[in-house]
This record gives C-alpha cells, structure tokens and sequence, in this order.
C-alpha cells in the first residue's frame, strides 16, 4: 500500500500530480489507484471486496445527503434533522477565507477545520503560543486543494471549501494521548464493527471490535493495539447514536467520543482510508464485503 508514496515522498508532489491527472475518467484513476496501492485488479462488475465495493460507492452511490453529512460544517443540519444536535461540539465561527478568522475572538482553546478535507486540522491548546501568520498560510494551501481528484471521492465534490473554529475537545482521564475517537462501521443502519484510534498524533495506534466489543485480531495501516481498551459505560448509547445517523445510507463510518459520561460527534465518512486499506489477514476485506450490501440500482 505504501509503494505508491515511497516512490513520491512529498505529499504536496503526489496532490499535484492526481490535480494534473484530473482529467482522467473517474472509473479508469480508480482502477489505476487501487491496482498501484493494493497491488491487485479492482472489479467493479461484481465486487465482494469492501475496499471494492467502496469504490464502486464513489462512482455509483450518490445523493445530496451525502455532500451535507461530507461537509464538516453543513452536517449539523443533519444531526438537527436527526434530534441530535445535543452531540455536537461548541461552534465558534464559520469562515470563507483565513482573513475572516479573529483569533483575538477565538478562546484560549480551540481546533480549525477546513469543511471539506481531511487530516485538515490545527488543534490549539494555547493560543499565545500560535503562530497566526503561518496557520493562516497552510489553511490557505489546503483550502486550494482539490479534494475531490485526489481519490475521486464524489461525496466532497460539491462542499464549499470553507474553515470552522470548535471546541477543543480534551480527555484528562484517558491513560491515551489526546481523545480516543470510536469508529462505527455502520451497514444499512446497523453497526457491525468498531474501529478505535488512540494516539493519533504521537504513534498512531488502532483496536477493532464486533459490535459486542470482542476483539478482533486485524491489522490496517498503523500500530495495531492489543485487546486492553475497555468498552465505555455509554456504548451501546453510542451504538444507539451511530444506528440512528447511519440508517439514510448503505454503509457509512460513524465518528463519536467519548468523554467522561458525555458523547460528542466528530463525522460521517463514506470512504474510509479512500477504500484503498490492506486488512491483515486480507480475509477481512472480505468479511466486511459481505456485510456492504450494495443498492440494486445506482443513484446519482
């Protein structure tokens, strides 16, 4: 999976080239993409695979519902639809440029987020120490970047690419570094497995569970944790949350927190790890194939 960016080292050189390639039909990139990072042909004709079936989602599945939930800003709409506006962290500001942001308004605390990337985000846990100037300057390059071409993945194709301020989201109890972030693979409403992240910014590690929150010994693109997270007192009002925000779609990952007694949402994917992830064993790509179960027919 790696071959691809050991061959282009710079992120910024491997953005630019997919821009350049734009041009390039979206079904014929995918196949290209998928053949370079899982090093196999991609059948889109009669998919059994997840990270297949994802990409069959990106040029199949397409609704306007998916670009309000991609969009990190207008998916509060979708949990005010959904009665769970009460998940949401604290909003600060929503801005269509870098020169809108007034950090002097900003609280001492607080995360950007630009409203149509992803891994696009500042967490600020002092602002006296932030360098304003240079912030501004990499929200503007990612901003300008094009999302969409990158992994061809339709649900961010049509986001206005803007920055959201909110709050800053701290767990003093987690014996993790930062929030641990639970991830809810959600099939046709229902939560099958939940893929838990810790120490995202200091050796990246990952668990996943069933839905009863066994184990499962799988491995993905970063450190794999052995079973020694402990289930939340509030997960099946999680499980309960994600079934709720998930039931409009046939797959959908579900992005909750869990601090405390207190849940809070962080966002919906359609196209987790752009479907291009090498599962250890491989047998599990196929597992998860079998739960996606495709619509009879394409919706665009």
């Amino acid at each position: 999976m790696n071959g691809y960016k050991k061959v282009f080292k710079s992120q910024r050189v491997r953005f630019a080239i997919l821009n350049i390639l734009k041009f390039v039909p979206d079904k014929a990139m995918l196949k290209l993409q998928y053949r370079i990072k899982l090093g196999r042909k991609l059948d889109l004709k009669n998919p059994r695979r997840f990270t297949e079936k994802l990409q069959w989602y990106k040029l199949n599945y397409r609704t306007k519902k998916m670009t309000v939930c991609a969009d990190k800003y207008r998916v509060r709409e979708y949990l005010q639809e959904k009665g769970l506006s009460d998940i949401t962290c604290n909003l600060y500001g929503c801005y269509k440029s870098t020169d809108e942001i007034d950090f002097d308004k900003l609280p001492s605390k607080f995360v950007l987020k630009t409203t149509n990337g992803s891994g696009t985000n500042i967490l600020c846990s002092d602002k006296s120490k932030l360098d304003t100037i240079k912030i501004r300057k990499e929200i503007d390059t990612w901003l300008k970047r094009p999302c969409f071409s990158l992994g061809r993945e339709w649900a961010y194709k049509n986001i206005e690419p803007r920055i959201i301020a909110e709050e800053y989201l701290e767990d003093k109890e987690s014996s993790f570094s930062g929030i641990n972030d639970y991830k809810f693979m959600c099939f046709n409403g229902r939560v099958e497995y939940v893929v838990f992240d810790c120490d995202r910014f200091v050796g990246h590690k990952r668990a996943i569970y069933d839905r009863e929150w066994n184990y499962i010994d799988v491995g993905t693109d970063c450190e794999k944790l052995c079973d020694v997270v402990k289930k939340p007192e509030n997960y099946d009002k999680m499980c309960e949350i994600a079934e709720k925000l998930s039931t409009d779609f046939p797959f959908v990952r579900v992005d909750l927190y869990s601090i405390g007694e207190e849940i809070y949402f962080g966002e919906l994917t359609f196209y987790p790890w752009t479907g291009y992830v090498q599962f250890e064993p491989d047998e599990f790509d196929i597992i998860l194939g079998e739960k996606f179960v495709l619509p009879q027919k394409r919706v665009m």
